[in-house]
């Protein structure tokens, strides 16, 4: 349970999570550790499809197949932090009132239907503001709301389609899947970005409106940040693995026990750098001598500092280069990474556990990377470990039925 003692930016503000997977469950995850009630909304047979997501943690620590009832994945845990979990069968005409009423005491909604699925249900931007104009809906999708129906926009599709997974490697080297699921993250970013747009301009106007945000256009919109057309007329190389020769000395460089990564791009840096290799007269070299030198013999210049490096530890090498005012730091694994004190005292990377085993494991997942001066951020202490867990109290409580309309809803199989 986070110790929230001031109040939290997005406090009073009520969000319906019509989401599932990663893309759109992490959009709501950061309104929800901003401060706004999330209201998740699953179908009654299974929930999430995150719920089966490999490994899971329970009474057994973690393990890689579900042992136990309330064993649950890890991806689940993460994703659903300080939600109100309710179910609705969307397929049900009273299921879709049931949607509407919620959206009429709502702010928000967010959704990552395949395009045009949202509207097929009853439950999309139309439906949701005839119910409550000043509604903020988002559509989070692989193409847009608008695109014709494709194939499914798993992370690594869209990866490929973007460009971003060929502008990494070598150019001899197969495409390089980014590590992390990177459109996945970056596509709920830019729906936070344009929820709290249209929530500001809202304000001005009374009125709500539908943000469209693709996976697709967020990851190419990065790629596109780099000239690919002009590297290639330059004469130089894209495609160059663990360096960018483009602002050589700029890269990962190998040592005897892991690897470094070194910026020596300016022509003090550049300086610093030969300096704790004890080759201060590689500053002389004609090939070294000016920063387009050096991108021009980038290569060559690579591999004298690769020459280098390897027959030093990595904290040997950092220590020479530290002294020379040289940007280096070590190539972490997630795990160390995680338990920098820098990110751990922010909040950053936080501890994550099951309710009813928090002993078992010790687990850390993702924080909330915002500082605020005057307020505070992080997860109310509930989540829908069961599926429909809040149903009671959401639709008791924010709806106003009573325990035999719930009662009926849930013997027809409406919730």
């Amino acid at each position: 349970m986070t110790d929230l003692t001031r109040e939290r930016p997005l406090a009073g503000l009520r969000v319906i999570d019509l989401t599932r997977a990663l893309a759109g469950p992490y959009a709501t995850l950061l309104l929800a550790g901003l401060g706004a009630e999330v209201i998740k909304v699953e179908d009654p047979k299974g929930g999430d499809l995150a719920r089966d997501n490999s490994p899971y943690v329970g009474r057994d620590g973690i393990t890689v197949d579900r042992r136990h009832d309330d064993d649950v994945s890890i991806s689940h845990l993460t994703r659903a932090r300080g939600k109100l979990g309710v179910t609705l069968n969307l397929k049900q005409p009273e299921a879709r009132e049931v949607f509407l009423d919620l959206v009429r005491t709502a702010d928000i909604v967010v959704e990552n239907f395949t395009a045009g699925t949202a509207d097929r249900l009853g439950v999309g931007y139309e439906a949701a503001k005839a119910a409550n104009p000043r509604i903020v809906y988002c559509s989070l999708s692989g193409f847009g709301a608008t695109a014709p129906e494709g194939g499914k926009a798993m992370d690594i599709i869209i990866q490929a389609l973007s460009g971003a997974m060929y502008s990494s490697g070598g150019p001899d080297e197969p495409p390089v899947r980014i590590g992390i699921p990177i459109a996945d993250m970056l596509a709920p970013v830019f729906s936070v970005i344009g929820i709290l747009s249209a929530l500001e301009q809202r304000h001005r106007t009374g009125v709500g409106q539908h943000i469209d945000v693709s996976m697709l256009g967020a990851l190419t919109s990065f790629v596109a940040i780099e000239n690919w057309s002009a590297m290639a007329a330059a004469g130089m190389q894209a495609r160059t693995g663990l360096t960018v020769q483009r602002l050589s000395p700029f890269g990962v460089f190998e040592c005897a026990d892991g690897y470094i990564a070194v910026v020596a791009v300016h022509e003090k840096l550049a300086l610093g750098l030969f300096r704790a290799m004890g080759q201060p007269e590689l500053a002389s070299d004609p090939r070294f001598a000016s920063r387009d030198m050096r991108v021009a013999n980038a290569a060559v210049l690579e591999e004298t500092i690769n020459a280098w490096s390897r027959t030093l530890p990595v904290a040997t090498a950092v220590a020479a280069l530290e002294a020379q005012g040289v940007p280096v730091a070590p190539v972490r694994h997630p795990e160390d990474a995680l338990l920098d004190e820098r990110v751990v005292s922010r909040h950053e990377a936080v501890p994550v556990a099951h309710p009813s085993y928090s002993s078992a494991v010790d687990l850390r997942t993702a924080g909330i990377p915002i500082v605020f001066s005057d307020a505070d951020t992080g997860f109310d202490d509930v989540m829908p470990i069961a599926v429909g867990e809040h149903n009671d109290r959401v639709l008791g409580d924010a709806l106003g039925y009573s325990a035999e309309r719930i009662a009926d809803l849930r013997a027809r199989g409406v919730i």
